[in-house]
């Protein structure tokens, strides 16, 4: 409806400057929001207020100059003057509710992308194979499946890829421990962090095992054959770690998606000698580096961007300038997003930078790191255990759904084992995950168990029991949700906000997709929930006065129940039909 607002707008303001009213050459970004108070309408511009300068003119003046412009519009009922100038756009109820009854048919509730289709790189995840997952992998992993859900359902072509660190000097260590007691070491990689301290405490403490790590490295890197088999051997083990956690959390990615650092491995003399031939290369104190004059240290000097150590050796800008140049030029993407630490934010600005002038990537290409805070402790620092330790993620998951198996037993004492196990899993793994994607993601959060899961406030257990309310009423009715005739009918307050809430999934699910925030949608679906909630005490649907009234509101309640139910599957949680 916003865009549909823009185009009259746009219309009227061509019409002033045709009749001399506006002066030529004016191209504002014309700005339609939300209202928060219905008695202002349901979109407010600031246009006038914008051009009134340039018009030389009075806002309110120039405001009505705009209302009487203005082609008329079946959607729009009326256009009002509010304070200093804004423009305030009340909705037509009838069309309102023709347009939701057309979502209702809609298998795709009405969704349509805002512009064409693209083609798009999902970095996410990327855990280093050298240890097991842990709470730290837990935001790369579910922002970017969010995201990458949310852009597939508006209609892009998504192509996930996991750049996994299974490649440095720390394998070294792990193959010479490997080869060195095969036997102890096949009974640790059960557990992947007893065998990385196992492996850390020799390299530690024997000298001659060090020099045999370092020497596997370099055997690793030149390509020895046995090696290479010791290597892939830890990485498929590691990597089935991290599937089954992938799986227990419910997120679209597989092992077809792993695309490690190890696979640009021979790439990257190449990007070096390219980086050469472009003149962007500086050797500074033996250091094959690029220095932009945009990034400077804290005296005023250019930050360099090394892509080649003295030694030798290549640096994670290497790898991720020949992840870019792949995904450019064999990906054929027309858009990357890169779901990594907030913290990597500079560095990802002068890869991108490097990127662009060597040509590993056209300047049409959209190249996004999309950062994110901490998972904080209840003191606010970083999540680690009791001991100091990092917390495996697959540790947190287990204490998750034994929290929510208690709970939910709490309150079904009733109910079948199998069907407690199940409501268990999805609110405790939705509430670790509705935890996290509800805080917008550039921002630190402090996890709390008590929080996530209970069944008040922006929550995972609220959003499902929401959603059980809806489905409640369909099974109390013994129809499902696609087997309602009639027509939705405006009349009721309740029944407007409802209404105009649900009409704006399109507008949030397009917004989240540019801008890789899926908070947006943690938001929209809490607010849509509480609409509901206000509806359903204020408006008596199986009850109702009439079969008309009855018919509307079911529809209403079922283009709700399925907006809910899309809305939880795109971040990723599983619903339920009862709680």
């Amino acid at each position: 409806m916003k865009d549909s607002i823009r185009h009259l707008i746009q219309q009227a303001l061509t019409r002033l400057t045709a009749e001399g009213v506006l002066p030529e050459g004016l191209s504002p970004a014309i700005q339609v929001e939300n209202t928060k108070d219905k008695s202002h309408g349901d979109f407010a511009s600031n246009i006038a207020l914008m051009l009134a300068k340039p018009a030389a003119m009075k806002p309110r003046e120039l405001a009505e100059k705009l209302i009487a412009a203005l082609p008329a519009d079946p959607q729009i009922r009326k256009v009002d003057i509010a304070g200093p100038g804004f423009l305030n756009f009340f909705q037509n109820s009838d069309a309102l509710a023709e347009r939701l009854d057309a979502a209702l048919a809609d298998e795709r509730l009405g969704v349509r992308k805002a512009g064409a289709p693209q083609r798009v790189v999902i970095d996410l995840s990327s855990p280093n194979l050298a240890k097991e997952m842990h709470v730290g992998h837990l935001r790369s992993t579910i922002i970017g499946d969010g995201v990458a859900r949310v852009l597939e359902f508006l209609g892009d072509e998504v192509i996930r890829q996991n750049h996994v660190g299974d490649w440095g000097t720390q394998f070294g260590m792990l193959l010479a421990y490997l080869e060195e007691q095969p036997a102890a070491a096949e009974s640790e990689l059960a557990d992947l962090e007893v065998f990385y301290r196992a492996a850390k405490k020799r390299f530690d403490e024997s000298p001659e095992f060090a020099d045999r790590a370092r020497q596997l490295v370099v055997q690793l890197q030149a390509g020895d054959a046995r090696c290479l088999d010791l290597w892939q051997r830890f990485n498929d083990i590691s990597l089935s770690h991290c599937q089954k956690v992938y799986d227990r959390l419910g997120v679209k990615l597989s092992p077809a998606d792993v695309k490690g650092e190890s696979a640009y491995n021979a790439e990257l003399p190449g990007i070096v000698a390219a980086l050469r031939d472009q003149g962007l290369l500086t050797e500074d104190n033996g250091a094959q580096c690029v220095f932009l004059e945009e990034f400077k240290n804290a005296e005023g000097n250019p930050l360099p961007v090394i892509v080649q150590k003295a030694g030798g050796g290549y640096l994670y800008s290497t790898t991720d300038l020949a992840a870019m140049r792949f995904r450019s030029q064999v990906l054929q993407a027309d858009r990357a997003l890169y779901f990594v630490d907030q913290r990597q934010a500079l560095h990802f600005q002068m890869v991108f930078e490097v990127a662009r002038r060597a040509g590993f990537v056209p300047a049409a290409m959209q190249l996004e790191h999309m950062g994110f805070g901490t998972m904080n402790g209840a003191d606010g620092r970083p999540f680690k255990t009791r001991d100091g330790g990092t917390v495996k993620l697959i540790d947190l998951l287990d204490e998750a759904e034994e929290r929510a198996y208690t709970l939910v037993k709490g309150k079904n004492p009733t109910l079948a084992e199998t069907e407690l196990r199940q409501i268990a899993r999805a609110v405790g793994i939705g509430a670790v995950k509705y935890a996290d994607l509800s805080k917008h993601r550039t921002s630190d959060y402090s996890f709390n168990f008590e929080q996530m899961l209970s069944f008040e406030g922006n929550t995972a257990p609220y959003l499902l029991y929401a959603y059980t309310r809806v489905a409640s009423v369909f099974r109390k009715l013994g129809r499902g949700v696609t087997e309602i005739d009639g027509r939705i009918s405006l009349v009721a307050e309740q029944e407007q906000a409802l209404a105009a809430k649900l009409a704006q999934f399109a507008e949030v699910l397009n917004n989240v997709a540019d801008k890789g925030t899926p908070h947006l949608l943690c938001t929209y679906l809490y607010d849509l929930a509480g609409l509901f909630s206000s509806f359903y005490e204020n408006c008596p649907i199986l009850a109702a006065a009439d079969e008309a009234t009855q018919h509307s509101r079911l529809r209403l309640a079922a283009l709700t129940g399925r907006t809910l139910q899309q809305g939880l599957q795109l971040l990723g949680l599983e619903t339920l039909e009862r709680m």
